[in-house]
This record gives C-alpha cells, structure tokens and sequence, in this order.
C-alpha cells in the first residue's frame, strides 16, 4: 500500500503507524491514522484478510466501533465486501472448448464459507487530501482479490478494484463520516448475492451493544434487533455508556443510493446496509457499482446529539443532489 499522503495539512494529520519490530520481522496489518487538530478521528487499517476503518471516536475519543471480536473474527469495524461474489470467465482457449465457467468467491469471512474460497480486499494506494479546515477526504484503490490460484497472474485473480473515498468532517459533538464504495469488474461480468453478508458491515464496540445495556433505536422509533430488522427508516443508532458517567454512539444513514435497504441490526453489536438480501445484482465489465452510507459517531445518545436534526438536513441534501443529477442527465 503505497500512501500519498500530503505533509502541508494545517489542520489534518494522516500518518502512517510505525511500530519498531525485530530486524528480521514483518507486520502483517497497517494503519494510517487521521487526527484532526491534534484530536484522534479514526484510521485506516490493511489487515490480513481485509482494509476496513479502524478506530472510530467520537469527538470525546469514545472508541466506537470493535475489531475482530472472538464471536465473529470477520467483523472488523466498518467494512465492505460480500460472501457470495460470483465471476463469468470466458473459454481460456476457444479454439479447443467455447464454454464458459464461474467462479464463486467469499470476500467477506476469513476462512471457506459454504463453499466458497476466501478472497481479500486489499489496498493498494491511499491518498489524503485537506479540502477545508473541517473537511479531509481520503481516497483509497482497494483491489477485491481472489484466493491464491493456480494459473492466476500474481498468484491472485483481481475480480474487481474499487475506489473507496472516504470524508472526515468533524465537529464538537459529531464526527460525520461519508463512505463512498465504487466497485469496477476488472476482467469478467460480477454477480453479487443474493446473500445475507453483505455490502458495508458495521460491528460496535463493546458497551453500545444491546446485550451491553446500549440502546438501539431507528427514526421510527423502533427498539431493538428484532423490531429494526427488516424494516425502512432514514436511521439507525447505538448508544452506550462511555467513561466518566457519559454516553457515546454510532448513527448509520443510507445516502441516495442506499436510503431504500431495509436494516439488518443485531443486538449483539452488528449493522448492515445490504442492497443485496434479497435478489443478486450484475455489474458488467464497463459499469460501475456506487453505494454509500454515512456515519455519526457521536457524543451523547441519539436525543443528546439531535440526531433527527442531523439526518433530516442530510435528507434534504441528498434529495437535492439527487434532483440536480437527474436534471442534468446523470445517474
């Protein structure tokens, strides 16, 4: 992973973890972490099996989110990927055979899942750039790999590569954090799901967990994994005690494109946003997939952080965006 990384920030700093290991000794995982004026924001981790975001605070510096927790060590804070990636390859010699052949992939778990070979996503580059004083975007090309494989180049078959731009912008109360995953096919057609495992996964720390003693709620007013499951709101948020007497927690909203996926909420401390539960999607060799989610990482419960406020401002914003790109033609 290659970090271009800008060293004249004002406000921002984007460094990259050094840690001091024995001469003959290799890390195996990577962080670049974000600061804003000297306040920890979160970081940028390249683990074995994947590149997720890793930690997340609030702005009082509540860790909000977990990492490898021992239940499910795939759940590595906020990730994107999906268990069921499924590839059309064209006949390696047409003169000898025209069939044609699929390969179904696991980028999600970090072992064989149901059948199907772990990949990784793997970051390749990161560039970071302060676009305001309150505002730094960080772009990564993350490559969604397939397993070692025979006759593959490099070892590895790159499925597809995205580009993940990420934007930080915090506050005093919340950290507002926009994700932006777009997925291109490099070589063949993508199918994704139907599966349940999929697109961006969030697993909250310890103490935001219903199991916990946390709170889960959505804008309907809905309490709990059970009820939230399954269920459209504009949405959802994790709150628990933080030190000194305080709350802290985690508010995940849907942008244009993922404000109609129902929730999947477990109160052991796991959110997703899948557009892909219930019916596969195609992206074809040219097409891009665009999703994206926003993250408040908040001081307070949902009440204390006006969360409603927030997500209805983002509402109006993004319906705006939206009747703008239609006027002119866009997607």
């Amino acid at each position: 992973m290659s970090d271009g990384l800008g060293a004249d920030m004002e406000h921002f700093s984007v460094t990259t973890e050094q840690i001091d290991l024995p001469r003959t000794a290799t890390p195996q995982a990577r962080r670049v972490a974000v600061a804003w004026r000297g306040r920890p924001i979160c970081a940028f981790t390249q683990g074995v099996h994947r590149c997720y975001l890793y930690p997340l605070y609030s702005p009082a510096g509540v860790p909000l989110t977990a990492e490898s927790p021992v239940d499910h060590p795939h759940h590595d804070s906020v990730t994107v990927g999906a268990d069921m990636l499924i590839a059309k390859f064209p006949p390696l010699t047409p003169a000898i055979s025209p069939l044609t052949e699929s390969g179904t992939y696991n980028l999600y778990a970090n072992n064989v899942f149901q059948g199907r070979m772990p990949g990784r996503t793997w970051s390749v580059d990161v560039k970071a750039n302060e676009l305001a004083p309150d505002h730094l975007r960080v772009v990564q090309t993350v490559e969604w790999q397939g397993p070692e494989e025979w006759g593959a180049a490099d070892g590895r078959r790159v499925l597809a590569v995205e580009t993940r731009t990420t934007d930080i912008r915090p506050g005093d109360v919340i950290n507002t954090v926009d994700i932006r995953s777009q997925l291109r096919p490099t070589e063949w057609d993508l199918t994704i799901g139907p599966t349940r495992h999929a697109y961006f996964t969030v697993r909250l720390a310890y103490g935001l967990r219903v199991v916990d003693g946390g709170t889960l709620i959505d804008a309907n007013a809905r309490s709990g994994g059970a009820a939230i499951t399954n269920q459209a709101s504009a949405w959802v948020d994790a709150s628990g005690a933080a030190p000194h007497g305080a709350r802290a927690g985690l508010t995940i909203l849907g942008h244009a494109s993922t404000a109609h996926v129902p929730w999947v909420a477990y109160d052991w401390g796991t959110l997703n946003v899948n557009p892909f539960a219930r019916e596969a999607a195609t992206v074809p060799r040219g097409d891009t997939l665009d999703l994206g989610i926003r993250l408040l990482a908040h001081d307070g419960d949902a009440v204390e952080a006006d969360i409603a406020t927030h997500a209805a401002t983002f509402a109006a914003q993004t319906a705006a965006g939206a009747s703008i790109s239609r006027a002119a033609g866009r997607p």
